[in-house]
């Protein structure tokens, strides 16, 4: 099979599109004929080289964690999934014409295999930040870097939840956020007082590590109510840094669900093939997305 496979750390240029050998599903995992790859900012964190808490990456490595797809082996114990089935999920090395997935679930009707592969990590990602942040039902969330593909989940998360969202976006994506229910704003010179015009803040996100996060304690009176997933050096304010996975499964299920709802829908921006993983990556660090990236097989 094709897989996009790197040998050192360093730039796009590092990644490479190998012949390997067709991976196979150890207990409780499942191999699928891959459709589409999700393109996650942590897949050119990890090509880096970035410490992210998560296991040390060994060379040479895969790259991808997200993938949509059609089931064609079945790992021992593993229940309720057979060959054939169109599923979404979390695995490794999902840059590849067939991966090994952990995590799972049925592919909503109407979702296409690119869309579906949007999906996965970006909504656990959402899940677990508004968790760990604290907000509630009634309370206000600002959200750094909200036209992304975990800033559309967010939004669209907590205003099912009754939460308020405060967005802030580059000037093309403010109709987009106020679309999803939020109070948008620009980023860049005067950026807080934009925000404090639009309402008190309960609590905040750093998705895009933008060097925001002594504003966003600021705006929230307590480093205890900011999270970020992109600002490695956030600890240094007394705010938590939040890059390993939850509940995996749970948070498919509940994509799955608030998909079928018609709660949440997170737009593909562009999609490449896997000989062009590296400019992906290239346009994944530029940021300024409008939802997901995606690999097309």
């Amino acid at each position: 099979m094709k897989k996009v496979s790197f040998a050192e750390f360093g730039g796009p240029d590092v990644l490479r599109l190998i012949d390997a050998e067709k991976p196979h599903p150890g207990p409780g995992q499942i191999r699928i004929a891959v459709r589409a790859a999700g393109v996650n900012p942590v897949d050119w964190r990890i090509r880096e080289g970035q410490v992210l808490g998560a296991h040390p990456t060994e060379l040479p490595a895969g790259v991808g964690i997200d993938a949509a797809g059609i089931v064609d082996e079945v790992g021992a114990g593993v229940e309720g999934v057979e060959v054939g089935d169109h599923v979404f999920g979390e695995g490794a090395d999902t840059y590849a014409e067939f991966a090994v997935l952990g995590a799972w679930a049925r592919m909503p009707g109407g979702l296409t295999f690119e869309e579906a592969a949007g999906y996965p990590s970006v909504v656990e990602t959402a899940l677990r930040v508004i968790r760990e942040v604290g907000v509630e039902p009634g309370q206000t969330l600002l959200v750094s870097g909200a036209a992304g593909g975990v800033g559309s989940a967010v939004l669209q998360i907590a205003r099912d939840r009754g939460i308020e969202v405060i967005g802030t976006a580059s000037a093309a994506n403010q109709d987009y956020l106020r679309g999803l229910g939020a109070l948008a704003t620009t980023y860049g010179d005067g950026w807080t007082e934009r925000v404090r015009r639009l309402g008190p803040v309960d609590a905040a996100l750093d998705l895009s590590g933008s060097g925001v996060v002594p504003e966003l304690v600021e705006l929230t009176g307590d480093p205890r109510k900011v999270v970020t997933i992109a600002d490695l050096g956030a600890s240094a304010f007394g705010v938590r840094f939040s890059g390993v996975a939850g509940s995996v499964p749970d948070a498919l299920a509940e994509a799955a669900a608030l998909i079928a709802r018609g709660k949440l829908h997170i737009p593909v921006a562009r999609s490449y093939t896997l000989g062009e993983a590296a400019a992906a990556h290239l346009d994944s660090k530029a940021g300024h997305t409008r939802g997901r990236r995606v690999i097309v097989v």
